[in-house]
């Protein structure tokens, strides 16, 4: 649940450090006062849009944060320890962000840098906001259905059949293009297998070009190679060549080795001489036999070179690089006739939409023993909404498969007693329909697993006796969730466990809203204004003792 918000230099917000409690909190003030205000912070601290004007005039930055306990929400600290936000040990989450005048923020969990993806994923599991025109909404399809399947617990089943779907369009645009453009792919392969098999021809090997070309120039020099290596044999191991004057030396040193101790270090170092000299005449050697000089060879060798330089310049490329290429175009060719493969296409066509209607079906199931559990208790609830004998339906409409699925969802409702169910935009005035929205939120509500709920005024166009019905509803609610409802209805206001005011004053420059708990002293005025205006008589007080004695029964 959360704990604490704390807000500096937001809108009109200078300072506002606020601890939560558990149950039913009510949050009251004059129009213009700021009560939304708390809601907009959390908004932006579970991912909302920042905007520079969110940043009170005069200062820098605005900086907002709340801390939530995540104790029972065991899945959430599993998610959190995963991506290395919470250890194990911890039971408490915050969450920070900072907004500058450009409308730039920072987000930060734990102390650790967040993104907004991250904030929305998280807070979407910490607090469901219900806000003042949510009804509004009601009245699209769009948001008719995704109420139903979060009610249902389908949403991880919609992202699935959202994915099925995708994956069935992409095969049948696929098949589509190889059937329209079968005569293109014809001759791009026509291309492909006739480079393939010019390339394939040379029989290229890997390295192939470097080992050409040191043998290539080996054969052209081979006359000069083997004169210098006979010369140079002549100098290391001739009659008067380097190894014999190696000899002489160790013979007139290893006389007197015993004697001068750096004779026999000159002698150690005349042994290694002997042994690189023998090592480089041994290389000579074979350099003499090796090498020959044949013009048939270099004739070849030459003209092999030749034919890979030709089809280097053709398909412009390095050479040494004509062995990738040819993989490359076997690798074009495979795709191509793979795409060209109409019955494979087919093939995949049958088998994405058979995975689409499957996962589509077992949404439909749960859709439909959902929307009958969700249409009777919400039409139970209104019963006490000043709606009596109404009803409330929801009807799946069979429709073309698409990403959502294989049908459309439609709220039906017949506003009095024997009337005949109509959609929802069709027949609901704008009271009714707040009712109703509140109706099938406080429903929705009892099912979700989201510790803290927040109503923003979806109390609007109700009154009197329904109004207090409506306050009982949420101070119930306040049994299974941490509730916090803005309201300008005294008899929803006087229901509330703990009640905040919301006031606004100025200074002759700026403007500052600041947020109090009201005492029961206090809390008797504030009623007293909601229920008479400004001036507030001992009539009004009285009436707004008698609400709060009322609710306390």
């Amino acid at each position: 649940m959360l704990l604490a918000l704390s807000l500096r230099d937001f809108v009109i917000v200078e300072q506002l450090n606020l601890d939560f409690q558990s149950g039913f909190t009510v949050l009251t003030g004059e129009t213009g006062a700021g009560k939304s205000i708390t809601l907009d912070a959390l908004a932006l601290l579970l991912g909302d849009k920042a905007d520079y004007s969110q940043v009170r005039n005069g200062a820098k930055e605005a900086q907002l944060s709340a801390l939530f306990d995540v104790s029972e929400l065991s899945d959430l600290q599993k998610e959190l320890c995963e991506q290395g936000l919470l250890s194990e040990q911890e039971t408490e989450l915050s969450i920070r962000r900072i907004i500058d005048a450009k409308g730039k923020s920072r987000s930060f969990i734990n102390n650790q840098a967040a993104t907004l993806a991250q904030l929305k994923a998280i807070g979407s599991q910490l607090i469901d906001i219900h806000g003042q025109n949510a009804h509004h909404s009601l009245n699209q399809e769009t948001a008719q259905r995704q109420l139903l399947d979060a009610f249902s617990g389908s949403l991880n089943l919609v992202e699935q059949t959202k994915t099925d779907y995708q994956a069935w369009q992409n095969a049948k645009r696929a098949l589509a293009a190889a059937q329209t453009q079968a005569e293109n792919l014809a001759i791009e392969r026509e291309r492909l297998e006739w480079q393939f098999n010019e390339l394939e021809q040379l029989n290229l090997e890997t390295g192939e070009w470097e080992t050409l070309n040191q043998s290539h120039d080996s054969l052209a020099n081979a006359a000069e190679l083997l004169q210098a290596a006979g010369e140079a044999q002549m100098l290391v191991d001739g009659d008067d060549g380097l190894l014999t004057w190696v000899h002489r030396c160790q013979r007139v040193l290893n006389k007197l080795g015993g004697v001068e101790p750096r004779f026999a270090q000159s002698l150690e170092m005349l042994d290694s001489i002997e042994a690189e000299l023998s090592e480089i005449n041994h290389l000579l050697g074979n350099v003499l036999s090796d090498v020959e000089i044949n013009p048939h060879e270099l004739a070849a060798k030459e003209a092999r070179l030749q034919e890979l330089m030709s089809a280097a310049r053709k398909y412009r490329v390095e050479p040494e690089m004509l062995p990738e290429k040819l993989a490359e175009i076997q690798a074009a060719l495979h795709d191509l006739e793979a795409a060209a493969d109409i019955d494979a296409l087919q093939k995949q066509v049958a088998q994405t939409e058979a995975a689409y209607m499957e996962t589509a079906q077992k949404l439909s199931a749960k859709r439909h023993q959902a929307a009958a559990k969700l249409a009777a208790e919400t039409t139970q609830h209104m019963q006490g909404l000043a709606m009596k004998g109404a009803k409330f339906h929801i009807e799946l409409l069979p429709a073309s498969p698409a990403a959502h699925g294989l049908e459309q969802v439609q709220y039906q409702v017949a506003a009095n007693k024997g009337s005949q169910l109509r959609p929802l935009n069709k027949v609901a005035s704008g009271g009714e329909l707040a009712r109703i929205s509140l109706s099938i939120q406080v429903v929705t509500s009892q099912y979700t697993q989201v510790p803290t709920l927040i109503f923003d005024e979806v109390d609007t166009g109700i009154g009197g006796g329904v109004a207090e019905t409506v306050g009982r509803a949420l101070r119930s609610l306040g049994g299974k969730h941490q509730v916090l409802a803005v309201t300008h209805l005294p008899q929803v206001a006087a229901c509330g466990e703990h009640h905040w005011q919301v006031a606004k004053h100025s200074d002759g420059e700026q403007t500052v809203s600041e947020i109090k708990v009201l005492d029961s002293d206090s809390r008797v005025d504030e009623l007293a204004r909601m229920l008479g205006g400004e001036k507030i008589t001992d009539t009004t007080r009285s009436h707004a003792r008698e609400l709060l004695d009322l609710v306390a029964k």
